[in-house]
C-alpha cells in the first residue's frame, strides 16, 4: 500500500469515526433535552394526558371558541413531541380525579367547572369575576390583594399554572390556562409552548403559577405577551380579609 493510499483510508476511516462520534453526542444531547421535557410535562413516552375543554359560553349550542381550539392544537403538538397521548374530554365529562395523568385545562371559571374545582382545591388566593352584566370588573382577576381588570383587545390577564397533588413524586401535573378571553388561553399556550425549557430550569417539577399580561390582542393576537410575575405564593394562599370582594364573583 502506497502512502498515498494509507492516507486516504486512514482519512476515510477518522472521518467516519468523527461522524459516528457527533451522532452520538447529538442522539444523547437529544434524549436528554427530550427525557428534561417529558419530565416537566410529566409525559414519559407512551403515557397517557387528557385534556379539559371548555365551552364557548357566548354561543347557545355547545361549542369550543375557535381560539381555544387553536389552545389545544398547541397542547396537542406538546404532547406529541414527548411521545405520549391524549385524551380530549369536555369539561362537564373528566369524572376522574387529578395527578393520575397530567392535565390541561383550558378556560376559565366561567366556561369550564374543571377548572373551577381545580381553583377551589389548589387556588384559594384566586377569585375571578363571572359577572354576565357589563361592569368595570366584568373578568377581573383578584389575586391576594391585587385586581387586574380586563380591557378588552388592549389589556388582558391570563393565569398559567403547573400544579402537583401533594408531595407525591409520581403525582402528573395539571396545567391551567385561565384567560380573562378565549385569546388569551391560546396565549398562555403559546407561551409555554415557547418558554418551558426556562420554566423547567427556573421551577423544575415544582408547581407554578404565573400572572401573564396579554397585549393589544385586537392587533397582535396571542403573540405579544408579558410576565406580569410569579403569584404562587399569592394564588395558593387565602385571600386576606380586607381583600375587596367583586359582584357574582367566583372565589377559588
Amino acid at each position: 500500500m502506497t502512502d498515498d493510499v494509507r492516507n486516504i483510508v486512514l482519512g476515510v476511516v477518522a472521518a467516519g469515526i468523527s461522524a459516528t462520534l457527533g451522532w452520538l453526542a447529538r442522539t444523547y444531547l437529544w434524549k436528554r433535552k427530550l427525557r428534561r421535557k417529558q419530565a416537566f410535562f410529566g409525559l414519559p413516552d407512551s403515557s397517557e394526558s387528557l385534556l379539559v375543554v371548555n365551552r364557548d359560553p357566548a354561543a347557545s349550542e355547545p361549542a369550543v371558541h375557535r381560539f381555544d381550539v387553536f389552545a389545544l392544537l398547541e397542547l396537542a403538538a406538546l404532547v406529541k413531541d414527548c411521545g405520549a397521548h391524549i385524551q380530549v374530554v369536555t369539561q362537564d365529562m373528566v369524572g376522574q380525579g387529578f395527578g393520575e395523568r397530567t392535565e390541561f385545562c383550558v378556560g376559565g371559571p366561567g366556561s369550564n367547572r374543571r377548572m373551577v374545582a381545580h381553583m377551589a382545591a389548589m387556588l384559594p388566593g384566586v377569585r375571578v369575576n363571572v359577572d354576565p352584566e357589563p361592569g368595570p370588573d366584568r373578568g377581573a382577576f383578584q389575586i391576594g390583594g391585587e385586581r387586574y381588570r380586563l380591557d378588552a383587545g388592549v389589556t388582558e390577564y391570563v393565569l398559567l399554572a403547573r400544579l402537583t397533588a401533594g408531595d407525591r413524586r409520581e403525582a402528573r401535573p395539571a396545567f391551567l390556562f385561565c384567560g380573562q378571553r378565549a385569546i388569551n388561553n391560546q396565549a398562555a399556550t403559546r407561551y409555554l409552548a415557547r418558554h418551558h425549557e426556562k420554566l423547567a430550569r427556573k421551577h423544575g417539577n415544582n408547581s407554578f403559577v404565573l400572572l401573564l399580561k396579554v397585549v393589544n390582542s385586537q392587533a397582535y393576537g396571542p403573540d405579544v405577551v408579558e410576565l406580569v410575575g410569579d403569584v404562587t405564593r399569592a394564588a395558593t394562599s387565602p385571600l386576606p380579609a380586607q381583600a375587596p370582594a367583586s359582584r357574582s364573583s367566583h372565589r377559588a
